[in-house]
Protein backbone atom coordinates (compact mmCIF):
# COMPACT_ATOMS: atom_id res chain seq x y z
CA UNK A 1 0.00 0.00 0.00
CA UNK A 2 1.69 3.25 -0.80
CA UNK A 3 -0.09 6.99 -0.26
CA UNK A 4 0.45 9.71 -2.73
CA UNK A 5 0.85 13.53 -1.96
CA UNK A 6 -0.40 14.36 -5.15
CA UNK A 7 1.21 18.20 -5.32
CA UNK A 8 5.00 16.77 -4.68
CA UNK A 9 4.60 13.63 -6.54
CA UNK A 10 6.76 12.16 -3.76
CA UNK A 11 5.50 8.38 -3.35
CA UNK A 12 5.87 6.94 0.38
CA UNK A 13 5.41 3.59 1.65
CA UNK A 14 2.86 3.57 4.09
CA UNK A 15 3.98 2.46 7.51
CA UNK A 16 7.34 3.04 6.74
CA UNK A 17 9.70 5.34 8.60
CA UNK A 18 9.50 8.35 6.16
CA UNK A 19 5.90 8.18 6.74
CA UNK A 20 6.55 8.22 10.37
CA UNK A 21 8.56 11.31 10.00
CA UNK A 22 5.95 12.84 8.27
CA UNK A 23 3.40 12.54 10.83
CA UNK A 24 5.65 13.53 13.76
CA UNK A 25 6.19 16.85 11.40
CA UNK A 26 9.90 16.37 11.63
CA UNK A 27 9.43 16.39 7.71
CA UNK A 28 6.35 18.90 6.38
CA UNK A 29 5.12 17.57 3.48
CA UNK A 30 4.38 20.82 2.60
CA UNK A 31 8.18 21.49 2.39
CA UNK A 32 7.87 19.93 -1.58
CA UNK A 33 4.42 22.57 -2.44
CA UNK A 34 6.54 24.71 -3.41
CA UNK A 35 10.17 23.97 -3.78
CA UNK A 36 12.74 26.06 -6.23
CA UNK A 37 11.88 25.36 -9.43
CA UNK A 38 14.26 23.35 -11.26
CA UNK A 39 17.32 22.92 -8.35
CA UNK A 40 19.62 20.29 -8.90
CA UNK A 41 18.84 19.40 -5.26
CA UNK A 42 15.04 18.84 -6.00
CA UNK A 43 15.88 16.60 -9.04
CA UNK A 44 18.41 14.57 -6.57
CA UNK A 45 15.52 14.22 -4.60
CA UNK A 46 12.98 12.86 -7.10
CA UNK A 47 15.54 10.69 -8.26
CA UNK A 48 16.37 8.48 -5.28
CA UNK A 49 12.16 8.57 -4.80
CA UNK A 50 12.39 6.79 -7.95
CA UNK A 51 15.07 4.46 -7.34
CA UNK A 52 13.53 3.34 -3.81
CA UNK A 53 10.48 2.70 -5.24
CA UNK A 54 11.80 0.29 -7.68
CA UNK A 55 14.35 -1.71 -5.36
CA UNK A 56 11.44 -1.57 -2.76
CA UNK A 57 9.48 -3.79 -6.52
CA UNK A 58 12.88 -5.66 -6.92
CA UNK A 59 13.35 -6.56 -3.28
CA UNK A 60 10.00 -8.60 -3.43
CA UNK A 61 10.78 -10.17 -6.48
CA UNK A 62 14.31 -11.42 -5.54
CA UNK A 63 15.03 -14.76 -5.48
CA UNK A 64 18.34 -15.48 -4.55
CA UNK A 65 19.83 -14.37 -1.31
CA UNK A 66 22.84 -12.11 -3.09
CA UNK A 67 20.49 -10.61 -5.02
CA UNK A 68 18.46 -9.46 -2.20
CA UNK A 69 21.56 -8.14 -0.23
CA UNK A 70 22.71 -6.08 -2.91
CA UNK A 71 18.92 -4.57 -3.40
CA UNK A 72 18.81 -4.32 0.29
CA UNK A 73 22.10 -2.39 0.49
CA UNK A 74 20.62 0.14 -2.13
CA UNK A 75 17.40 0.61 -0.37
CA UNK A 76 19.44 1.75 2.75
CA UNK A 77 21.17 4.01 0.50
CA UNK A 78 18.57 5.56 -0.87
CA UNK A 79 16.46 5.94 2.22
CA UNK A 80 19.72 7.78 3.69
CA UNK A 81 19.95 10.34 0.16
CA UNK A 82 16.17 11.15 1.04
CA UNK A 83 16.74 12.04 4.83
CA UNK A 84 19.55 13.95 3.89
CA UNK A 85 17.75 16.14 0.75
CA UNK A 86 14.62 16.40 3.12
CA UNK A 87 16.79 17.91 5.79
CA UNK A 88 19.28 20.10 3.23
CA UNK A 89 15.54 21.22 1.51
CA UNK A 90 14.62 22.46 4.88
CA UNK A 91 17.28 24.29 6.34
CA UNK A 92 16.65 26.30 2.82
CA UNK A 93 13.70 26.62 3.20
CA UNK A 94 13.96 28.27 6.60
CA UNK A 95 16.86 30.25 5.30
CA UNK A 96 15.13 31.87 3.03
CA UNK A 97 12.54 32.69 5.29
CA UNK A 98 14.80 34.31 8.08
CA UNK A 99 16.24 36.25 4.47
CA UNK A 100 12.82 37.58 3.87
CA UNK A 101 12.04 38.64 7.43
CA UNK A 102 15.71 39.80 7.94
CA UNK A 103 17.09 43.06 7.58
CA UNK A 104 17.50 44.17 3.94
CA UNK A 105 20.83 44.87 1.66
CA UNK A 106 20.06 48.79 2.56
CA UNK A 107 20.24 48.59 5.81
CA UNK A 108 23.26 49.06 8.01
CA UNK A 109 24.80 46.42 9.31
CA UNK A 110 28.50 44.81 9.81
CA UNK A 111 29.98 43.67 6.10
CA UNK A 112 29.92 40.22 5.86
CA UNK A 113 32.59 37.82 6.88
CA UNK A 114 34.91 36.80 4.76
CA UNK A 115 34.28 32.82 3.45
CA UNK A 116 36.78 29.86 2.94
CA UNK A 117 37.06 28.95 -0.94
CA UNK A 118 35.36 25.22 -1.44
CA UNK A 119 37.31 22.19 -2.20
CA UNK A 120 37.67 18.25 -2.81
CA UNK A 121 37.76 15.44 -0.61
CA UNK A 122 38.91 11.96 -1.47
CA UNK A 123 39.24 8.99 0.57
CA UNK A 124 41.08 6.09 -0.66
CA UNK A 125 42.78 2.81 0.46
CA UNK A 126 40.16 2.15 3.02
CA UNK A 127 40.72 -0.96 5.00
CA UNK A 128 39.41 -2.52 8.28
CA UNK A 129 41.78 -4.80 10.18
CA UNK A 130 39.36 -7.89 11.92
CA UNK A 131 40.57 -9.78 14.91
CA UNK A 132 39.92 -13.27 14.80
CA UNK A 133 40.57 -15.58 18.13
CA UNK A 134 43.37 -17.93 17.76
CA UNK A 135 40.99 -21.45 17.26
CA UNK A 136 39.02 -19.54 14.68
CA UNK A 137 41.63 -18.51 12.55
CA UNK A 138 44.54 -20.08 13.20
CA UNK A 139 43.30 -23.56 14.06
CA UNK A 140 40.39 -22.91 11.56
CA UNK A 141 37.41 -24.21 14.04
CA UNK A 142 33.88 -23.00 14.54
CA UNK A 143 31.20 -22.68 12.86
CA UNK A 144 32.30 -20.74 9.63
CA UNK A 145 30.63 -17.44 9.42
CA UNK A 146 30.41 -14.87 6.58
CA UNK A 147 29.19 -11.43 6.88
CA UNK A 148 28.30 -9.23 3.81
CA UNK A 149 29.72 -5.67 4.93
CA UNK A 150 30.25 -2.57 2.72
CA UNK A 151 30.62 1.74 4.15
CA UNK A 152 28.65 4.32 4.15
CA UNK A 153 29.99 7.65 3.54
CA UNK A 154 28.19 10.92 4.06
CA UNK A 155 29.92 14.34 3.50
CA UNK A 156 27.27 17.66 3.98
CA UNK A 157 24.25 16.20 1.86
CA UNK A 158 26.55 14.38 -0.34
CA UNK A 159 26.19 10.13 0.48
CA UNK A 160 28.34 7.62 -1.24
CA UNK A 161 28.87 4.00 -0.50
CA UNK A 162 31.17 1.51 -1.47
CA UNK A 163 30.93 -1.78 -2.89
CA UNK A 164 29.67 -4.81 -0.68
CA UNK A 165 32.23 -7.16 0.43
CA UNK A 166 31.88 -11.02 1.41
CA UNK A 167 33.92 -11.46 4.75
CA UNK A 168 35.05 -14.55 6.97
CA UNK A 169 37.59 -15.90 8.82
CA UNK A 170 39.52 -16.54 6.30
CA UNK A 171 40.78 -12.82 5.65
CA UNK A 172 42.51 -10.45 8.15
CA UNK A 173 41.10 -7.01 7.39
CA UNK A 174 38.45 -5.58 4.93
CA UNK A 175 39.49 -3.69 1.96
CA UNK A 176 37.52 -1.36 -0.62
CA UNK A 177 39.57 -1.18 -3.92
CA UNK A 178 37.04 2.12 -4.69
CA UNK A 179 37.68 5.81 -3.64
CA UNK A 180 34.75 8.09 -2.92
CA UNK A 181 34.83 11.60 -3.99
CA UNK A 182 33.25 14.17 -2.35
CA UNK A 183 32.90 17.82 -4.32
CA UNK A 184 31.28 20.41 -2.51
CA UNK A 185 33.27 20.02 0.77
CA UNK A 186 34.62 23.47 3.32
CA UNK A 187 37.29 23.24 5.56
CA UNK A 188 35.10 22.68 8.37
CA UNK A 189 33.95 19.39 6.21
CA UNK A 190 32.97 15.96 8.68
CA UNK A 191 33.42 12.86 6.91
CA UNK A 192 31.02 10.39 8.63
CA UNK A 193 32.05 6.68 7.91
CA UNK A 194 29.63 4.17 9.10
CA UNK A 195 30.13 0.14 8.41
CA UNK A 196 27.16 -1.72 8.15
CA UNK A 197 26.89 -5.43 7.65
CA UNK A 198 24.31 -8.73 7.65
CA UNK A 199 25.25 -12.43 8.78
CA UNK A 200 24.76 -14.08 5.34
CA UNK A 201 23.99 -17.32 7.34
CA UNK A 202 21.06 -16.66 8.86
CA UNK A 203 18.83 -17.56 6.40
CA UNK A 204 20.64 -20.27 4.86
CA UNK A 205 21.02 -22.10 8.39
CA UNK A 206 17.55 -21.37 8.92
CA UNK A 207 16.49 -22.89 5.74
CA UNK A 208 19.07 -25.98 5.84
CA UNK A 209 18.22 -27.06 9.84
CA UNK A 210 15.26 -29.27 8.93
CA UNK A 211 17.43 -31.57 6.84
CA UNK A 212 20.69 -31.83 8.99
CA UNK A 213 18.01 -32.61 11.34
CA UNK A 214 16.03 -35.11 9.35
CA UNK A 215 19.71 -36.66 8.68
CA UNK A 216 20.41 -36.66 12.41
CA UNK A 217 16.69 -38.64 12.96
CA UNK A 218 17.20 -41.24 10.63
CA UNK A 219 20.86 -42.23 11.45
CA UNK A 220 19.21 -42.67 15.60
CA UNK A 221 15.46 -44.10 14.28
CA UNK A 222 16.99 -46.99 12.26
CA UNK A 223 17.59 -47.56 7.99
CA UNK A 224 13.44 -47.98 7.77
CA UNK A 225 12.09 -45.42 9.84
CA UNK A 226 14.84 -43.27 8.88
CA UNK A 227 13.85 -43.58 5.07
CA UNK A 228 10.28 -42.20 6.27
CA UNK A 229 11.33 -39.02 7.94
CA UNK A 230 14.12 -38.44 5.13
CA UNK A 231 11.14 -38.77 2.06
CA UNK A 232 8.35 -36.87 4.13
CA UNK A 233 11.35 -34.11 4.63
CA UNK A 234 12.49 -33.95 1.16
CA UNK A 235 8.57 -33.71 0.03
CA UNK A 236 7.90 -31.16 2.17
CA UNK A 237 11.18 -29.10 1.11
CA UNK A 238 9.28 -27.50 -2.00
CA UNK A 239 6.81 -25.47 0.09
CA UNK A 240 8.85 -24.83 2.56
CA UNK A 241 7.12 -26.84 5.60
CA UNK A 242 7.13 -30.05 6.88
CA UNK A 243 4.51 -32.08 8.20
CA UNK A 244 6.59 -33.50 10.88
CA UNK A 245 8.46 -30.40 12.33
CA UNK A 246 7.31 -27.56 13.01
CA UNK A 247 6.91 -25.10 10.19
CA UNK A 248 10.65 -23.41 8.98
CA UNK A 249 10.21 -19.47 10.46
CA UNK A 250 9.60 -17.08 8.25
CA UNK A 251 13.13 -14.90 7.10
CA UNK A 252 13.01 -11.77 7.39
CA UNK A 253 15.66 -11.44 4.58
CA UNK A 254 19.01 -9.96 4.72
CA UNK A 255 19.33 -7.34 7.64
CA UNK A 256 21.85 -4.77 7.69
CA UNK A 257 23.02 -3.10 11.05
CA UNK A 258 25.30 -0.74 12.03
CA UNK A 259 28.83 -2.63 12.77
CA UNK A 260 31.42 0.60 13.36
CA UNK A 261 31.85 4.50 12.73
CA UNK A 262 33.66 7.61 12.89
CA UNK A 263 34.07 11.05 11.92
CA UNK A 264 37.28 12.39 10.09
CA UNK A 265 37.71 16.20 10.08
CA UNK A 266 40.41 18.64 8.22
CA UNK A 267 42.91 17.28 10.88
CA UNK A 268 42.83 13.91 9.44
CA UNK A 269 43.68 15.07 5.95
CA UNK A 270 47.33 14.03 5.43
CA UNK A 271 48.93 12.80 1.82
CA UNK A 272 49.64 9.49 3.00
CA UNK A 273 47.53 6.16 5.15
CA UNK A 274 46.97 6.83 8.19
CA UNK A 275 44.97 4.90 10.89
CA UNK A 276 41.92 6.68 12.73
CA UNK A 277 39.98 4.96 15.87
CA UNK A 278 36.40 3.39 14.91
CA UNK A 279 33.51 3.56 17.45
CA UNK A 280 32.19 -0.20 17.79
CA UNK A 281 28.36 -0.35 18.10
CA UNK A 282 27.43 -3.87 18.40
CA UNK A 283 28.81 -6.92 20.71
CA UNK A 284 29.40 -10.14 20.67
CA UNK A 285 26.12 -11.16 21.19
CA UNK A 286 24.64 -9.31 18.66
CA UNK A 287 23.56 -12.13 15.91
CA UNK A 288 25.66 -9.42 13.32
CA UNK A 289 28.85 -8.94 15.30
CA UNK A 290 32.01 -9.08 13.45
CA UNK A 291 35.56 -9.10 15.21
CA UNK A 292 36.82 -5.25 14.20
CA UNK A 293 39.71 -4.65 15.75
CA UNK A 294 38.49 -0.66 15.86
CA UNK A 295 40.12 1.07 13.92
CA UNK A 296 39.82 1.82 10.24
CA UNK A 297 42.97 2.79 7.73
CA UNK A 298 42.69 5.37 4.61
CA UNK A 299 44.12 7.82 2.61
CA UNK A 300 42.04 10.99 3.21
CA UNK A 301 43.10 13.84 0.97
CA UNK A 302 41.86 17.06 -0.14
CA UNK A 303 41.91 20.02 -2.67
CA UNK A 304 41.14 23.76 -1.98
CA UNK A 305 39.74 25.18 -5.54
CA UNK A 306 42.73 28.24 -4.37
CA UNK A 307 45.31 25.14 -4.84
CA UNK A 308 44.26 24.58 -8.22
CA UNK A 309 42.22 27.26 -9.75
CA UNK A 310 43.27 30.81 -10.54
CA UNK A 311 41.93 33.59 -8.35
CA UNK A 312 43.04 36.44 -10.27
CA UNK A 313 44.93 37.24 -13.49
CA UNK A 314 45.40 40.48 -15.32
CA UNK A 315 48.37 42.88 -16.52
CA UNK A 316 51.12 44.03 -14.31
CA UNK A 317 54.43 45.65 -14.09
CA UNK A 318 56.89 43.64 -11.87
CA UNK A 319 60.10 45.22 -10.65
CA UNK A 320 62.84 43.03 -9.09
CA UNK A 321 66.63 43.59 -9.26
CA UNK A 322 68.34 41.10 -10.63
CA UNK A 323 65.60 39.45 -12.45
CA UNK A 324 63.36 41.68 -15.16
CA UNK A 325 63.94 44.84 -15.93
CA UNK A 326 62.61 47.76 -14.25
CA UNK A 327 59.09 47.68 -14.58
CA UNK A 328 58.86 45.08 -17.14
CA UNK A 329 54.95 44.21 -18.33
CA UNK A 330 54.06 40.79 -17.64
CA UNK A 331 50.81 39.12 -17.62
CA UNK A 332 50.37 37.63 -13.71
CA UNK A 333 48.34 34.79 -12.71
CA UNK A 334 47.60 34.43 -9.19
CA UNK A 335 47.40 30.19 -8.78
CA UNK A 336 47.88 28.29 -5.89
CA UNK A 337 51.03 29.45 -3.29
CA UNK A 338 52.53 30.87 -6.61
CA UNK A 339 51.83 33.98 -8.71
CA UNK A 340 53.13 33.39 -11.99
CA UNK A 341 54.53 35.97 -14.17
CA UNK A 342 54.11 35.10 -18.05
CA UNK A 343 55.95 37.52 -20.75
CA UNK A 344 51.69 37.29 -23.33
CA UNK A 345 48.65 36.15 -22.04
CA UNK A 346 48.44 33.71 -24.57
CA UNK A 347 51.59 31.56 -22.75
CA UNK A 348 49.21 30.75 -20.27
CA UNK A 349 47.34 28.15 -22.32
CA UNK A 350 50.10 27.23 -24.78
CA UNK A 351 52.24 25.81 -21.60
CA UNK A 352 55.13 27.96 -21.72
CA UNK A 353 57.42 28.28 -18.82
CA UNK A 354 56.49 31.33 -16.90
CA UNK A 355 59.52 34.15 -16.87
CA UNK A 356 59.03 34.56 -13.13
CA UNK A 357 57.53 32.76 -10.45
CA UNK A 358 56.56 34.48 -7.04
CA UNK A 359 56.02 32.21 -4.07
CA UNK A 360 52.89 33.17 -2.38
CA UNK A 361 52.82 31.34 1.49
CA UNK A 362 51.83 31.87 5.08
CA UNK A 363 54.89 33.51 5.62
CA UNK A 364 54.47 36.39 2.78
CA UNK A 365 54.07 40.11 3.65
CA UNK A 366 52.09 42.02 1.23
CA UNK A 367 52.32 45.87 1.72
CA UNK A 368 50.17 48.22 -0.76
CA UNK A 369 50.99 51.50 -1.63
CA UNK A 370 54.21 51.99 -0.67
CA UNK A 371 55.35 54.03 -3.42
CA UNK A 372 52.14 56.23 -3.57
CA UNK A 373 54.30 59.85 -3.40
CA UNK A 374 56.53 58.21 -6.46
CA UNK A 375 54.96 60.31 -9.59
CA UNK A 376 53.24 58.32 -12.45
CA UNK A 377 53.58 54.92 -9.95
CA UNK A 378 50.30 55.38 -7.97
CA UNK A 379 49.02 51.59 -7.95
CA UNK A 380 51.58 49.82 -6.27
CA UNK A 381 51.73 46.70 -4.34
CA UNK A 382 54.98 45.03 -2.97
CA UNK A 383 55.52 41.17 -1.91
CA UNK A 384 58.11 40.34 0.73
CA UNK A 385 59.55 36.67 0.82
CA UNK A 386 62.18 35.49 3.75
CA UNK A 387 65.33 32.83 2.27
CA UNK A 388 67.08 32.39 5.35
CA UNK A 389 68.94 35.69 5.79
CA UNK A 390 67.88 37.53 2.80
CA UNK A 391 64.92 38.84 1.82
CA UNK A 392 63.62 39.32 -1.39
CA UNK A 393 61.08 41.89 -2.61
CA UNK A 394 58.94 42.52 -5.73
CA UNK A 395 56.81 45.40 -6.71
CA UNK A 396 53.64 44.98 -8.77
CA UNK A 397 52.33 48.13 -10.57
CA UNK A 398 48.98 48.21 -11.94
CA UNK A 399 46.90 50.41 -14.33
CA UNK A 400 44.41 51.72 -12.26
CA UNK A 401 42.98 51.59 -8.21
CA UNK A 402 40.19 48.79 -9.33
CA UNK A 403 43.28 46.26 -10.40
CA UNK A 404 44.65 47.19 -7.79
CA UNK A 405 42.15 46.26 -5.44
CA UNK A 406 40.93 43.81 -7.08
CA UNK A 407 44.57 41.69 -6.65
CA UNK A 408 45.04 42.66 -3.08
CA UNK A 409 41.54 41.54 -2.55
CA UNK A 410 42.51 37.97 -4.22
CA UNK A 411 45.41 37.94 -2.17
CA UNK A 412 43.67 38.69 1.41
CA UNK A 413 41.51 35.88 0.20
CA UNK A 414 44.01 33.50 -0.55
CA UNK A 415 46.11 33.99 2.78
CA UNK A 416 42.33 33.31 4.20
CA UNK A 417 42.15 30.48 2.61
CA UNK A 418 45.45 29.01 3.70
CA UNK A 419 44.71 29.42 7.23
CA UNK A 420 41.32 27.87 6.87
CA UNK A 421 42.71 24.53 4.86
CA UNK A 422 46.06 24.63 6.83
CA UNK A 423 48.06 22.00 5.90
CA UNK A 424 45.82 21.46 2.55
CA UNK A 425 47.84 24.60 1.30
CA UNK A 426 51.10 23.81 1.82
CA UNK A 427 51.25 21.49 -1.44
CA UNK A 428 48.46 19.90 -3.75
CA UNK A 429 47.51 16.54 -2.78
CA UNK A 430 47.09 14.14 -5.60
CA UNK A 431 43.63 12.86 -5.94
CA UNK A 432 42.57 10.86 -8.72
CA UNK A 433 38.88 10.52 -10.37
CA UNK A 434 37.47 7.36 -9.37
CA UNK A 435 36.56 4.97 -11.58
CA UNK A 436 33.05 3.80 -12.80
CA UNK A 437 31.43 1.40 -10.47
CA UNK A 438 31.34 -2.01 -11.95
CA UNK A 439 27.72 -3.68 -11.54
CA UNK A 440 27.11 -5.99 -8.40
CA UNK A 441 28.71 -9.77 -9.36
CA UNK A 442 27.37 -12.84 -7.36
CA UNK A 443 29.39 -13.90 -4.62
CA UNK A 444 31.95 -15.84 -4.90
CA UNK A 445 31.58 -19.87 -3.18
CA UNK A 446 33.41 -20.63 -0.53
CA UNK A 447 35.30 -23.81 -1.28
CA UNK A 448 34.61 -25.32 2.87
CA UNK A 449 32.79 -28.82 2.62
CA UNK A 450 30.75 -26.86 5.47
CA UNK A 451 29.63 -24.38 3.38
CA UNK A 452 28.38 -26.25 0.69
CA UNK A 453 26.31 -28.28 3.39
CA UNK A 454 24.52 -25.10 5.10
CA UNK A 455 23.89 -22.89 1.61
CA UNK A 456 23.16 -25.57 -0.92
CA UNK A 457 19.70 -25.54 -0.24
CA UNK A 458 19.46 -22.05 1.00
CA UNK A 459 19.08 -20.19 -2.43
CA UNK A 460 15.18 -19.64 -1.93
CA UNK A 461 13.48 -16.10 -1.94
CA UNK A 462 14.12 -13.75 0.91
CA UNK A 463 11.58 -11.75 2.90
CA UNK A 464 11.08 -7.74 3.09
CA UNK A 465 12.74 -7.36 6.18
CA UNK A 466 15.80 -4.61 6.41
CA UNK A 467 16.57 -2.90 8.82
CA UNK A 468 17.06 1.05 7.56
Amino acid sequence: MFSRNHRSRVTVARGSALEMEFKRGRFRLSLFSDPPEDTELQRKLDHEIRMREGACKLLAACSQREQALEVTKSLLVCNSRILSYMGELQRRKEAQVVEKTGRRPSDSGPPPERSPCRGRVCISDLRIPLMWKDTEYFKNKGDLHRWAVFLLLQLGEQIEDTEMILVDRTLTDISFQNSVLFTEAGPDFELRLELYGACVEEEGALAGAPKRLATKLSSSLGRSSGKRVRASMDSAGGSGSSPILLPTPAVGGPRYHLLAQTTLTLAAVQDGFRTHDLTLTSHEENPAWLPLYGSVCCRLAAQPLCMTQPTASGTLRVQQAGQLQNGARVHGVLKGTNLFCYRRREDTDTGEEPLLTIAINKATRVRAGELDQAPGRPFTLSISNQYGDDEVMHTLQTDSQEALQSWREALWQLFFDMSQWKQCCDEIMKIETPAPRKPPQAMAKQGSLYHEMVTGDSQGCVGLGPEL
